[in-house]
Parts: structure tokens; C-alpha cells; sequence
């Protein structure tokens, strides 16, 4: 693990508990090098060395994100956060030995929300864990929001056929049920229906979505974008070929 002096300053803490993350990684030496460096930045680390007492270690504790390994023993990394996802809403970092793009896929699909290919950078690693740490606490302007609620109107309830979305509340509804999104799905759908109709290509949704201050992979959106569409409607968000996507207004 390599690291970098611009990534900024050595606390992470939110108000006076630092941050919890759960690490899991059979590499004993992989396992300690992250660790070691994220105590550095401030964060508080558990870690855990197969995919089964991750699953209890996450069980156990509150942790505010997990930074899971493809390939782990007794169950594995795609395995874990498909059982994590069943629970919980948490964000989730995957790491890959390899830039094999199976391994990336089927971490997406899973639920997580972004990946780092070991060796990994800590820059690009807090990078990452700051950026998910964000759209996870992400709340709309506060003083408009109250503003709103004191004169009684509800622009804050965006409709969409039968789907709506409270971006005041952070909670989406689908013929009146609520559905459950990750804090990566609801910052997704927040950007579609702040432009309803509009089509917005995958690299603004990196950077307005995921914070990425460089080129990334844009299959994060497109898979992103397909395990939205499972929840809230197939055909809400519709794909523009050769530009990107666009939330259907009716």
C-alpha cells in the first residue's frame, strides 16, 4: 500500500466519535497495511479475516462503512454483500487483486458501491471512503427546507408517476410503499429528479454522484443505475445510447 501527504488532514472523526470501519481480508499483511493507515487518517478500524466473521463482526458492531475483498474463505466478498445488503443500507468499498472487470461487476451488482484494485493507493482509498462518508450523511439545504415546511408548501415531494420523492424527508415512496435505496441510490435519484427529462451522461454522474475529482469507471453508473431501476421501476430511467440517462417525467 502506497500513500500520499495531499490526501489531507490525519482526523476523520464526525462530531466527537470517529468514523467506524470494518475491514475484511484474509491477507494478514494486506489486512494490517490498511488498517495502519486508516488509524492514521483518524478512523476507527475493526477487521475481520474471512467472509463468515465479517458477517458477525458487522452484525456486532455500528459500523459506518465496510471495506470488503473479492476473494475471502468460508464466504466470499460478493457473497458478504449480498447478506450485508439484505440488513442494511451501509456503505461498502470492495477491493479487487485483480483489474479483472468479473470481479468489479459482480461487486457492483452485489450492492456496493465503489471498488479499489489492490495494491491499493491510500489516497485513492480515503478518497474514496470520504466521498461515500458524504452521500451518505448528504442532506438538502437545510434553511429551504424549513422555509418550506413553515408556509405549508410541498415542493419538496417530487411525483413521477407513482413514484415520489421526498428530498426534505430523504425517502422515496413507489405506489405508496417505501423503498429502500443505499445512500449511493438515493444521491443517483436525487440527481435524476432534480432534471426530470433531462439527459445526463455517465461522467457528470461520477462527478456529481461520486465525487470523482479524476476519470473513473463508468460502469459503477451503468450498474448503479440497473440496481435503481430494479427498485424503482424498469422503465422510469431510460437509457439515451451514445449519451447517457434520463428520468421519465410521467
Amino acid at each position: 500500500m502506497t500513500s500520499n501527504a495531499q490526501v489531507g488532514s490525519v482526523s476523520e472523526a464526525r462530531g466527537p466519535a470517529p468514523v467506524s470501519v470494518l475491514v475484511v481480508e484474509d491477507d494478514a499483511t494486506i489486512r494490517r497495511a490498511v488498517q495502519l493507515a486508516l488509524e492514521r487518517y483518524g478512523y476507527r478500524v475493526a477487521v475481520a479475516a474471512d467472509g463468515l466473521s465479517g458477517l458477525e463482526a458487522f452484525r456486532a458492531g455500528a459500523h459506518d462503512l465496510l471495506i470488503l475483498d473479492v476473494m475471502l474463505p468460508e464466504l466470499d466478498g460478493i457473497g458478504l454483500c449480498h447478506r450485508i445488503r439484505e440488513e442494511s443500507p451501509v456503505p461498502v468499498l470492495m477491493m479487487s487483486a485483480r483489474g479483472d472487470a468479473l470481479d468489479v461487476v459482480a461487486g457492483l451488482e452485489a450492492g456496493a458501491d465503489d471498488y479499489v484494485i489492490k495494491p491499493v493507493d491510500t489516497a485513492v482509498m480515503v478518497a474514496r471512503i470520504r466521498a461515500l462518508l458524504r452521500r451518505a450523511t448528504f442532506r438538502p439545504d437545510a434553511e429551504e427546507g424549513a422555509a418550506a415546511a413553515k408556509s405549508g408548501r410541498a415542493d419538496h415531494i417530487l411525483v413521477f408517476g407513482d413514484l415520489s420523492v421526498d428530498t426534505l424527508g430523504m425517502e422515496v415512496r413507489r405506489a405508496g410503499e417505501t423503498v429502500s435505496l443505499t445512500p449511493t441510490e438515493l444521491r443517483l435519484l436525487l440527481e435524476f429528479a432534480a432534471a426530470p427529462g433531462s439527459v445526463l451522461d455517465r461522467r457528470r454522474l461520477l462527478r456529481d454522484v461520486w465525487d470523482y475529482g479524476w476519470e473513473g469507471d463508468t460502469r459503477v453508473v451503468d450498474l448503479c443505475v440497473l440496481r435503481l431501476r430494479k427498485k424503482i421501476g424498469s422503465g422510469r430511467i431510460e437509457t439515451v445510447r451514445g449519451f447517457g440517462y434520463k428520468l421519465v417525467r410521467g
